[in-house]
């Protein structure tokens, strides 16, 4: 995982990433609690959210087999090699861009997980678990992708 940069401006940020194979869980936990101490919010809310209808954002363990075990479900039902009428470009008529790569089991897994996560904040701290983290799922890669993160709630005193 590579982040390739981040803005802040006010309680909104954007982080941009590239992502370097075709399923991979990115976590974005110590970015996320770096804009969460630098926003100054005592308490309130953090929204994440992935701009790419083959990318999405979860909470979960980040335990080697386990995300191990979430690529072999996500093939078990939606395998890369299936048939996909999204991926016939003689067929289909519009989104078309040139040079478009097959990509329909990356829409047919990202039906399956959240675009995005609501996150609480408390005592200026993001809330979380003793296993939880933050990823950007990435099902159709590698590329670069775009998250936007807003930050609202109480400033701290």
């Amino acid at each position: 995982m590579e982040i390739l940069s981040r803005s802040v401006v006010g309680q909104a940020a954007r982080i941009w990433i590239a992502s370097h194979n075709p399923t991979e869980f990115i976590d974005l936990t110590d970015d996320l609690r770096r804009l969460v101490a630098s926003a100054g919010i005592q308490d309130g809310i953090v929204n994440v959210q992935s701009l790419h209808t083959t990318a999405a954002i979860v909470v979960n363990e980040r335990e080697p087999l386990l995300l191990t075990d979430f690529d072999a479900f996500f093939e078990r039902l939606a395998p890369q090699t299936g048939t996909y009428r999204h991926d016939d470009t003689h067929v289909r008529t519009v989104n078309l861009l040139a040079g478009e790569r097959p990509n329909g089991h990356a829409h047919c897994r990202s039906l399956m997980l959240p675009s995005s996560v609501c996150l609480n904040i408390a005592n200026g701290e993001l809330v979380l678990g003793i296993w939880q983290r933050i990823f950007l799922v990435e099902l159709d890669g590698p590329r670069h992708r775009e998250v936007s993160v807003v930050i609202t709630g109480q400033a701290l005193a």
